[in-house]
């Protein structure tokens, strides 16, 4: 299949179908005119791609990932015995980035309770009148 309908079947764009290959994540074959043309193996491919993307793995560890999941029902299923060390380690990095995230939100949080509230700001607009201009 042509790029098109690469696209429509997997709602991946042309762009990112690129990009994957020149991540080495994906493999088309080519057209002598150079045209890529998709095989139903890249459209697994391609899904398996997506979700680990949303598992929030990075595509450098998706290239070292890829040929050891596949579909097992609905999820994906490693089939490498080493694979499950390496997901692991991923997991970890997300939890410790999860960690930053929360102690950011938190100070925050703390800058915000310190500040005006929302009545006090409005108070203070309303008493310095309309903007010039309006």
């Amino acid at each position: 299949m042509r790029i098109g309908e690469m696209v429509r079947r997997t709602g991946v764009s042309e762009r990112l179908l690129r990009y994957y290959e020149e991540q080495s994540l994906l493999a088309p074959a080519r057209l002598p005119s150079g045209y890529r043309v998709y095989s139903d193996a890249d459209v697994d491919t391609v899904r398996r791609i997506r979700a680990l993307l949303s598992a929030g793995l990075p595509t450098a560890t998706i290239a070292q990932v890829l040929p050891c999941v596949r579909y097992d029902g609905p999820t994906l299923a490693p089939v490498c015995s080493d694979l499950v060390a390496e997901l692991r380690r991923e997991r970890g990095r997300i939890t410790e980035a999860i960690k930053d995230l929360q102690a950011s939100q938190e100070m925050l949080d703390t800058v915000i309770a310190a500040g005006p509230t929302d009545a006090d700001a409005d108070a203070d607009a309303a008493s310095r009148g309309p903007l010039p201009g309006r």
